[in-house]
């Protein structure tokens, strides 16, 4: 390679090249950094290699970057901001080694520096990104939370004479369940209750929800037979969204409960739901009969199963969805309830109020964690012992 050729090399470079003496003044400086800085030829020499940088750059290269040269003898991949002739900082990677003589002194110090401009618009770019992905992020979680809360009961309204409590617990902020639940009073002497979940998540799920919380509420009024009830559920969600189970396949458990004495009668309708825990103020723990049920929204002329139940004082009854029996334990793909364990578990509560049987659930799913993967929701009343 020819003299001229080195030369091209040295002043036209892709990247800057600056060489200064052992007290850092500059002894040469290529054209790449003249044109990136906008100054004349030899305009720098003689000058100190901090007059280049930044105020931030030049504290951190007095009290990082001359004491890491003088101890290692080479420096990588550091940021800085020059200073143009305009007042324009321009970012750079610096990479620098130092040049002693026979006696270990400070000779030389040779700097390359690479324009760190388009990188920099990168890092800038993607920050904003980011910042715009979370803040999206945030937006959808509120929009799920909102949506979420408002197809929830505001308030539980319990006859007189009857405790309930209620749980929701939601798997995710980012995604919207299915799950519902509601008590609420039909006539003077009458009050329903139901709880249920819509097959799917998002905005789809929401609006099944919505409108199944609306039917059951209307039907009730106009037919007071749970059977009856989840028939006119059947028929509208057909009518309006097709018999598409996966638009419109939910289960779900309707009732009505009237005052009896000391306690209440319950009659209910399953529609493919979870059976209903009963704990007895006995100390005992079982499922009352409900099964064979078919989901509403699957055909024309679903099967549903009735029972009949009372209410003594002591006693409480617990409706709840799959997301608290189909989490996962950990062990494999082990679910919680795959042996059991909801119906063992509640025989070591009971007897329990409605509240307390409430407050154990919700601790098994605390104590699943990432394990429950559906959103839960749990409706709990009992016939308090006076």
């Amino acid at each position: 390679m020819s003299p001229l050729d080195v030369d091209d090399l040295w002043e036209h470079a892709p990247c800057g090249h600056i060489v200064t003496d052992g007290a850092g003044r500059i002894l040469r400086v290529n054209a790449t950094v003249l044109a990136w800085l906008g100054h004349e030829h030899d305009a720098l020499r003689g000058t100190l290699i901090t007059d280049l940088l930044s105020v931030g750059g030049r504290i951190h290269y007095e009290t990082h970057f001359a004491p890491l040269l003088a101890m290692t003898g080479d420096l990588q991949g550091v940021t800085v901001d020059m200073v143009g002739v305009d007042g324009t900082r321009r970012p750079m990677f610096l990479t620098a080694n130092v040049k002693t003589d026979a006696e270990g002194n400070f000779e030389l110090l040779r700097i390359t520096a690479v324009d760190a401009t388009d990188r920099r618009a990168y890092e800038r770019e993607l920050l904003a990104e980011r910042t715009r992905a979370e803040a999206e992020s945030a937006r959808a979680r509120a929009f799920a939370e909102t949506l979420r809360r408002s197809l929830l009961p505001p308030v539980l309204s319990p006859p007189p004479g009857l405790d309930a409590a209620d749980y929701y617990y939601a798997a995710s902020t980012d995604d919207i369940g299915g799950d519902f639940y509601d008590l609420f009073p039909v006539n003077r002497s009458t009050w329903g209750f139901f709880l249920g979940d819509v097959i799917g998540k998002g905005v789809d799920a929401a609006v099944v929800t919505g409108l199944t919380r609306y039917v059951l509420r209307s039907a009730a009024v106009s037919n007071e037979d749970p059977v009856a009830v989840l028939g006119n559920l059947n028929s509208v969600l057909a009518q309006h969204l097709g018999l598409a189970p996966k638009r419109t396949l939910s289960t779900l458990i309707y009732g009505n409960m009237v005052r009896a004495g000391d306690g209440f009668d319950i009659e209910l309708a399953s529609g493919g739901h979870l059976p209903p825990l009963l704990l007895g103020a006995d100390g005992s723990a079982y499922y009352a009969d409900t099964l064979g049920g078919q989901a509403v929204g699957m055909v024309e002329r679903p099967r549903f199963v009735a029972h009949t139940l009372h209410l003594n004082p002591g006693d409480t009854m617990v409706l709840y969805t799959d997301g608290l029996t189909e989490a996962l334990t950990g062990t494999g793909r082990e679910r919680f309830d795959d042996d059991g364990a909801l119906l063992a578990s509640a025989k070591g509560w009971a007897p329990a109020s409605a509240q307390e049987a409430v407050d154990e659930i919700r601790a098994l799913l605390d104590g699943l964690g990432s394990g429950v993967q559906d959103d839960a929701a749990v409706l709990a009343f009992g016939v308090p012992v006076t």
